[in-house]
């Protein structure tokens, strides 16, 4: 299960470009807390702290609790801006969320029993389609990644949504179609020499 990060923030008095400019002179980033029935909440945050978290690789699908007058609010990271030159962080958008709220959430995918696998074995190469499932589940319950399992898989053999055993209360936010994961393909030699058979036979006849 993906950790649940911690961020201080302080709320904001002003709102504006030149207020945001100035915070971020200060090394503070503008951030806005928004949804669950509630006003949004102005706020601002370390962009230290929050460049470190951003380092994670899993700060998008881990619930982040900013803390502001004293006060815990449970969010869900939905958005940040960064500057198209600089890549400094902006602005945050974070999204209230309870501890039994269903949320949509990205989440990587990583492939094990690599070795277990003709396909890979002879050379073949995984070819990914997918980084990350769309995924829904409950706040406290947000997987830090979905380990799929090759054993088995050979050359042209592709790996589906139906193939992958999801944690218990997680489930795939696309149910329409059994969506291709990944496929394994032939090596460029061994695709290459597929070619220079099928030639050589058809030479023949």
């Amino acid at each position: 299960m993906s950790e649940t990060l911690q961020l201080p923030a302080e709320t904001r008095d002003r709102a504006g470009k030149g207020a945001s400019r100035a915070l971020r002179r200060e090394g503070r980033v503008p951030a806005v807390v928004y949804g669950g029935n509630e006003e949004p909440l102005a706020v601002h945050v370390e962009e230290k702290l929050l460049r470190k978290q951003l380092g994670t690789g899993h700060f998008f699908n881990s619930v982040v609790d900013v803390v502001v007058g004293g006060k815990t609010v449970r969010t869900l990271p939905k958005d940040v801006a960064f500057h198209p030159v600089s890549d400094r962080p902006l602005h945050v958008d974070f999204l209230r969320v309870s501890k039994d709220s269903k949320i949509h959430v990205n989440v990587p995918v990583v492939f094990a029993n690599e070795e277990a696998s003709p396909g890979l074995k002879r050379g073949g190469v995984l070819n990914i389609v997918r980084h990350e499932l769309d995924l829904v589940c409950a706040s406290d319950n947000i997987p830090e990644e979905i380990a799929i399992d090759v054993t088995g898989f050979d050359v042209g053999d592709s790996i589906h949504i139906s193939h992958v055993k999801l944690p218990s209360g997680v489930e795939s936010a696309i149910t329409d179609r059994d969506f291709t994961i990944a496929t394994i393909i032939a090596p460029s030699g061994m695709r290459s020499e597929v070619g220079d058979n099928a030639k050589t036979e058809g030479e023949g006849e």
